[in-house]
């Protein structure tokens, strides 16, 4: 068996004050963050509309909660559903669940009734915290589930009183309030539980006890439960600070991302808190509002996906405004095109922010990110370098066959961040999950790339995201890559629309820049580009201008919705 250190690392190279290897703790969540607290007592954890709460503030809200989860009966291993966007309670539920040994099973408030009844089901969960815009579907599908208990939250609940009000009385009021009972409480209503509760709550989860259940993106296929250790988790907040190279305690993030998504929880929290930074969170992101956002809170770091930046570009209220307090921007969870990145660059330079925007490469099978920009160097259209203790490499699809640097295949990466498994999945773990022959076990990601001499790894394509046209493979990021590459294009999605005899073809939704008129001359000149730079038989069979695209419910592009439009037109068509 290889040790590590024979495996091909030539990425070392290219760290600069970067650590290699580290060491990682034998401890919990709860532990990590503890000793953050405990460090750092008055510096400030988190800021929820202008109210903050001090590190000091948050772990005694945490040990409160953690008394109350025992008083209502959860033990060591029990699952607990948080069904929350960004707010206070989220954070405090997470850690208070993970202190008295339970798991937090992580899903989207939006979700569909029967998506939620799945997540319910799968994790078998016994109790549920959610915000009470959900309560509508809850209440349908509670009584079939195992839980025994709904804890209801609001989002005016740890808001500053005047905005509270405001909330209420605008959007709150109309929100469907069921009476306390013996299986629905609300938030303060459980808290108050903790009074009658003495015993020690923590249950001293070792590295290798369950976390958290985050689910699979939604973009292809049947989400699947992911099973995420403290050792997941932990490392993870070590090695992108490492990463990261220009994060200090005291920097205020922009924490965006959704706390039951891999970036937002495990980069956005749980990074950040164990860091000493401040974790600004909102329970709705608008990139109306982005410029106010910007200006009100000013920002070290900002993290989102694609689609964050992009509204950085159209927000015109930002013309002029100095941007010199950022220091940290990073683009993760979709792919971010090298034409946006330039744009983007060019943007923050142009606002005194002397930083490119990083690029992030992840999957939520090892929480997130796991591949980085280096902080000053750039080669173009790369992810960047693997994390500290993390391993790439390239294998011909289908195989665990290494090939040669600058060869396309499977992106596979093993360290200590990768998933226990998929929930009541083994079938799935065992095709995702795979023993080499250097004895190491590595995630095969589903996706295309390759990896030059010096350790840059390139995303080329997901594996399932092909369009064949004709007996031909077209590769829709590749598409997308060239249309973006025009100064008036902002962003661009293409998709395999039904074609009677070519099976399916190239279709693009494109969206323009603010000051640009969808007319037939600019779409002319994008039939051009892509023909001086593209195969003829992977140019775009249609154009569709939108003035936005379809997103997921964590803002990536979802490329899905526009091909079940298509398919619908067809149908409609005959």
């Amino acid at each position: 068996m290889k040790s590590k250190t024979e495996i091909k690392t030539p990425w070392y190279d290219l760290y600069k004050g970067v650590r290699a290897h580290l060491d990682y703790p034998n401890h919990s969540l709860y532990e990590q963050l503890k000793i953050t607290c405990n460090k750092y007592p008055k510096y400030t954890a988190y800021n929820y509309f202008g109210k903050t709460a001090s590190f000091n503030s948050l772990l005694k809200d945490i040990d409160e909660c953690a008394r109350a989860l025992k008083a209502m009966g959860i033990k060591k291993k029990d699952k607990v559903t948080i069904c929350m966007p960004n707010t206070p309670e989220a954070i405090i539920s997470f850690y208070a669940i993970n202190k008295v040994g339970a798991v937090a099973n992580m899903i989207h408030p939006l979700s569909a009734e029967n998506e939620i009844k799945y997540y319910l089901d799968l994790s078998k969960s016994k109790m549920v915290i959610s915000i009470d815009l959900a309560w509508s579907k809850l209440k349908n599908i509670l009584p079939k589930t195992k839980v025994k208990t709904t804890v209801l939250v609001s989002v005016k609940d740890s808001m500053p009183t005047f905005l509270g009000l405001g909330y209420y009385v605008t959007q709150g009021k109309n929100v469907e309030r069921p009476k306390e009972n013996e299986s629905v409480i609300y938030w303060k209503t459980f808290i108050s539980r903790a009074k009658g509760y003495n015993k020690d709550t923590n249950a001293n989860l070792k590295e290798d006890a369950d976390a958290a259940i985050l689910y699979s993106g939604g973009t292809t296929g049947t989400s699947k439960g992911i099973v995420l250790t403290n050792l997941n988790f932990n490392a993870l907040a070590m090695q992108s600070y490492e990463a990261c190279a220009c994060l200090k305690p005291g920097m205020k993030v922009l924490s965006i991302m959704p706390v039951f998504h891999g970036f937002g929880l495990g980069i956005c929290i749980h990074t950040v808190l164990s860091f000493g930074m401040t974790a600004v969170i909102l329970p709705q992101f608008s990139a109306k509002t982005f410029d106010k956002l910007l200006k009100k809170y000013h920002p070290n770091v900002i993290a989102g996906v694609p689609t964050l930046y992009e509204a950085l570009l159209k927000n015109k209220n930002l013309e002029g405004v100095d941007l010199s307090y950022i220091k940290c921007a990073i683009s993760g969870g979709d792919s971010l095109s090298v034409s946006l990145k330039k744009k983007v660059d060019k943007f923050l330079k142009e606002h005194n922010a002397n930083i490119q925007v990083r690029e992030g490469y992840g999957l939520t099978e090892c929480v997130t990110g796991s591949c980085l920009t280096p902080m000053d160097t750039y080669k173009e259209g790369s992810i960047g370098i693997p994390y500290p203790d993390t391993y790439y490499k390239i294998v011909k699809p289908g195989t665990t066959e290494e090939i040669p640097y600058g060869e396309e295949g499977e992106i596979v990466l093993s360290g200590p961040t990768v998933m226990k498994g998929y929930l009541n999945n083994e079938k799935e773990t065992n095709e995702t999950l795979k023993k080499h022959k250097d004895g190491l076990i590595w995630l095969h990601t589903g996706d295309l790339g390759y990896m030059d001499v010096k350790g840059y790894v390139y995303f080329k394509q997901r594996l399932k995201r092909v369009i064949i046209s004709s007996g031909y493979n077209l590769y829709p990021q590749r598409i997308e890559n060239v249309i973006d590459e025009l100064p008036f294009v902002l962003m661009s999605c293409v998709i395999g629309a039904p074609h009677p005899y070519k099976v399916q073809v190239a279709k693009a939704f494109v969206v323009l820049k603010n000051d640009v008129e969808a007319n037939e001359t600019i779409r002319n000149e994008i039939y051009d580009h892509c023909a001086k730079n593209l195969a003829k038989y992977s140019l775009p069979y249609e154009i569709e201008f939108r003035k936005d695209l379809p997103k997921t419910l964590v803002g990536k592009v979802a490329y899905r919705k526009l091909e079940e439009e298509e398919k619908e037109k067809k149908k409609n068509k005959k």
